[in-house]
């Protein structure tokens, strides 16, 4: 994973001076602790969650209030302040502020959508499989929430039907048996610096 952070903070920055980093994949592909682990690894990089940002009404219609409320003031160099949503009491909380690090995560399906993808220094897609991502989402979050899984498969279908991520990728990520594998994703040219990296000590083709 250190290898990974090393090359992602040697990127130009892309959102004023902040390297934007990109988490996407589908729902229950292990994008937050993904990005948990890549966070530390960075040495506490700041981590926005887009289930913050998305809400009930709006499972994926949060492109202008993310453009407002985050990627304008990190442009400019300053600290982002947004509401976090709660998806239980379907109300926002207290205000978060997200500093203008040097590398900040964007983790959350729609990550990648055409509307941030020129904001970000590096794409990274969580490649499982959509059905097997579902089915650990739905193990994840239990009975209770089974309606509204039901909701977001059709939400998300429509989503990256219209506005896909994958092939646009740097990098694709895969879980191991032991910590992850990362190869050249669609959007990378291949070259001779872009070799594959096997185990929990992956290299991020950007």
């Amino acid at each position: 994973m250190h290898v990974l952070a090393s090359r992602l903070r040697r990127l130009p920055p892309s959102c004023g001076p902040v390297r934007l980093v990109g988490v996407d994949g589908h729902a229950g592909s292990g994008k937050s602790t993904f990005a948990g682990q890549l966070a530390d690894a960075l040495g506490g990089a700041p981590v926005l969650h887009l289930d913050d940002i998305a809400s009930h009404d709006e499972l994926f219609d949060w492109t202008g209030r993310l453009l407002r409320e985050v990627i304008t003031p990190l442009g400019r160099g300053e600290r982002a302040r947004y509401a976090p949503y709660d998806w239980r009491t379907r109300r926002c909380g207290p205000p978060r502020d997200l500093p203008p690090a040097p590398v900040v995560l964007v983790e959350g399906v729609g990550a990648g959508r055409r509307a941030l993808r020129p904001h970000l220094a590096c794409l990274l897609w969580m490649d499982l499989p959509r059905e097997e991502s579902w089915a650990r989402g739905r193990s994840r979050d239990g009975v209770e929430q089974r309606e509204f899984w039901e909701e977001w498969v059709l939400a998300e279908q429509r989503h990256f039907a219209e506005d896909p991520s994958r092939p646009f990728a740097d990098a694709l990520v895969r879980q191991c048996r032991q910590g992850y594998e990362t190869t050249d994703g669609p959007g990378v040219t291949p070259g001779p610096d872009h070799d594959i990296t096997h185990g929990d000590d992956p290299t991020a083709m950007c």
